[in-house]
């Protein structure tokens, strides 16, 4: 069992499926499909609610360099995952679009 309090874990379900992020050494054994190969930053700050568009312009900056995203949303802020081989490429897009990166 993957408990909330490792590290990067987020949990999704809905009427069809149950999805879980979290680092490869923590997927449990009977999962039927996953995808591996992922890197994770987040949208500093909390975000109020009506802020418009946030994670549409860095989808967009991301889109228009060839770099496709998987997002996970919480009530603070926003997650953005990169397969591996494209997270520095996708830095480097958000860097020239005018987004501070930090670690």
């Amino acid at each position: 069992l993957v408990s909330l309090s490792s590290e990067y874990v987020f949990i999704g379900r809905t009427d069809e499926e149950n999805s879980l992020v979290c680092m490869t050494d923590a997927v449990p054994k009977n999962v039927i499909r996953r995808d591996d190969g992922w890197k994770a930053f987040c949208v500093e700050g909390i975000l109020d609610f009506s802020l418009v568009g946030i994670l549409a312009k860095i989808a967009a900056v991301l889109a228009g360099n060839g770099i496709s995203l998987f997002a996970v949303s919480t009530y603070n802020t926003d997650y953005i995952l990169i397969k591996k081989e494209s997270y520095e490429k996708a830095l480097a897009a958000l860097g020239a679009a005018g987004y501070t990166i930090s670690d």
